[in-house]
């Protein structure tokens, strides 16, 4: 037990990389781990207590609420909010910002989904937290809609944990990307993946091919391309999607490949939630190795203009995000286009003019 390495030793061993470090941002991503163990107390019992199901009400997404939306968003609210150590909250289950109770507030904005993947929890599928920490930049009193609204690249911390077949807090300070293990023996998060890298090219990819029908041209070629046979790119490659980004995510920054949600004629902005969901796996993916961009625009660099502003979703190893970004852009076709193409043109100068 002498070398195991706990979520809190790992954190005060990180900030030991910044000479100027106060301890604040160490003590609020510890909050941020007891309030996940708040979530996951629950998660693991939820069919023996009356929290499946939906509340009845309708969030600011227009989506049912589910009861453990509702609790894992006061759990969070409860376990972290009280401590003094954010200005200010933003939660994707409520509309606006979320005042700091109390008299005292700190430096950081949190910007938070409690429950990623909630719609698959009745079934007992995997679902997870996913946070996102910022520096405010307003200088007094309470904290303000501008401070949440900042760029990815300016995060100085991001994390998601999932609740799965074992409990895992994986975050970044911009310095690699750790991964721990929740041992409930003893209630602690232990490091079990020390600097994940995402290998540079995978077989795996991850989309909801249920809405193919609403695909532009351009991601419809690009999941024939990733279909067909070729040994030398490691085609076909295995399609692997469960319906959380947690999860999905999670599997593809471990073994590689990508993971899209793209624009479509259902969803033409994206569906993604950039400021709860999309910065906060880009940076974690970018600080593995890997990419993480809209389909055109590198995510962290996008400007947010509201806080449940959405927007497609390209992520995961580098070269496998490269190309579909070139499908989507009309810059790459099929092999079998490039061979049509010309018979095509052939054919037609083969019709009499008139």
């Amino acid at each position: 037990m002498a070398n195991l390495i706990t979520i809190e030793r790992h954190i005060l061993e990180q900030q030991k990389n910044f000479p100027n470090a106060t301890g604040e941002l160490s003590q609020l991503l510890s909050d941020v781990a007891f309030a996940a163990k708040l979530v996951r107390r629950e998660v693991i019992r939820a069919g023996l207590v009356d929290i499946l199901g939906t509340t009845g009400a309708t969030n600011i997404q227009g989506e049912q609420v589910k009861k453990l939306d509702e609790f894992a968003n006061e759990r969070f609210i409860q376990g972290i909010g009280h401590h003094g150590r954010f200005c200010v909250m933003a939660s994707e289950e409520n509309e606006g910002i979320i005042e700091t109770p109390g008299d005292t507030v700190g430096k950081y904005v949190l910007l938070f989904d409690p429950l990623d993947g909630s719609s698959n929890i009745d079934a007992n599928v995997s679902v997870g937290s996913i946070f996102s920490i910022f520096k405010r930049k307003s200088k007094l009193g309470r904290g303000t809609l501008q401070d949440c609204l900042q760029r990815g690249m300016e995060q100085v911390a991001a994390g998601y944990v999932i609740y799965g077949s074992s409990v895992m807090l994986v975050y970044t300070t911009g310095q690699g990307v750790h991964g721990f293990t929740l041992d409930p023996t003893v209630g602690e998060f232990l490091l079990s993946h020390p600097y994940i890298t995402v290998p540079k090219r995978g077989q795996l990819y991850s989309i909801n091919e249920g809405y193919y029908r609403y695909f532009y041209d351009g991601i419809k070629k690009y999941i024939k391309y990733l279909q067909q046979e070729d040994k030398a790119t490691g085609r076909p490659y295995s399609g692997r999607y469960i319906g959380s980004l947690v999860a999905d995510f999670h599997r593809n920054l471990l073994y590689g490949g990508i993971f899209i949600y793209p624009r479509s004629r259902k969803n033409p902005d994206g569906k993604l939630r950039l400021m709860y969901e999309a910065n906060p796996v880009a940076f974690i993916c970018e600080q593995a190795g890997g990419r993480a961009t809209d389909g055109y625009k590198r995510i962290l660099e996008l400007e947010p203009e509201g806080l449940h502003q959405r927007t497609p979703l390209f992520i995961g190893s580098d070269e496998d995000v490269r190309i579909a970004e070139e499908f989507e852009q009309g810059l790459r076709q099929l092999e079998h286009d490039k061979e049509l193409i010309p018979k095509m043109e052939a054919e037609v100068e083969k019709i009499p003019s008139y």
